[in-house]
């Protein structure tokens, strides 16, 4: 009987261990956060406004809304899961030069937003800045136009699985991470992995006209990846195979990117 008690605990043990193991993987395989704000707009030539803003937990984030004149449509940009706002700047200049206002958030934990960064914060601070527009900005959601790169593809899918948007952009976002899991721990069960997001399943809610761009060559998420998520979002919808690294495909294949773009836009 004492040798079985033994046993129990020590299997109990390894289980906590286990688990806390896999958190730590975890946390430490999605989120990249880098606070120090290396360069702004004007860097480019673009006027610009930095913007601070709460989530509904009170979170106090921060963002950049880039005006450019006569614009129609307002693009909400959710960047990917490393660095902050200030390491997508060539994009930035791509967007304002399509007619597009752009407004660029941190999420929480990185840059100047406060807090740190998980799965419900940061649906929670895709709300607040789409709330922003809306409310302080008074722009219609039949002109915003969510753009999601990596990590933030699945933020912008999650935001317009809720509220009403005029299109949605994704650029090599993942399926689920149940599915990444699989591609990068094979050995550990995918169960275990605390965070979801579940973009395939959100994805068949989306109303919105959408874009799905991925690349063949891409080191980080699967091109199939990219495939399964398409193929379970409603119609109206489009897929757009480049080429070039996960980090890289907005230089790799800028040309075709920027035409698809523009006339995705239109």
């Amino acid at each position: 009987m004492y040798n079985m008690v033994k046993i129990m605990l020590l299997l109990v043990v390894i289980i906590v261990i286990f688990f806390v193991y896999i958190r730590y993987i975890e946390r430490h395989s999605i989120y990249f956060p880098v606070r120090e704000i290396e360069l702004d707009p004007s860097a480019m030539g673009l006027s610009y406004e930095d913007v601070d803003f709460e989530a509904s937990d009170g979170v106090k984030l921060n963002g950049w809304f880039i005006p450019c004149e006569h614009a129609r449509d307002t693009l909400l940009f959710f960047h990917g899961n490393a660095g902050n706002i200030s390491h997508r700047l060539e994009k930035i200049t791509v967007f304002n030069k399509m007619g597009l206002n752009l407004f660029i958030i941190d999420y929480r934990g990185y840059g100047k937003s406060e807090g740190a960064p998980s799965e419900e914060g940061l649906y929670k601070d895709a709300e607040a800045a789409y709330l922003y527009l809306a409310e302080q900005r008074n722009i219609s959601p039949d002109h915003i136009i969510l753009y999601g790169s990596s990590l933030g593809g699945a933020v912008a899918i999650d935001l317009a699985s809720r509220y009403k948007v005029k299109a949605l952009i994704t650029e090599e976002a993942f399926s689920s991470v149940k599915d990444m899991a699989k591609e990068i721990y094979p050995f550990l069960p995918s169960f275990a992995f605390q965070s979801k997001f579940d973009s395939v399943s959100k994805i068949a809610r989306v109303k919105a006209p959408k874009l799905i761009i991925h690349s063949v060559d891409d080191e980080i998420v699967p091109f199939a990846l990219g495939e399964k998520l398409y193929e379970a979002a409603a119609p109206p919808k489009e897929f757009l195979k480049v080429k070039g690294g996960h980090n890289t495909v907005f230089l790799d294949s800028g040309e075709q990117l920027r035409s698809a773009l523009a006339t995705f836009l239109k």
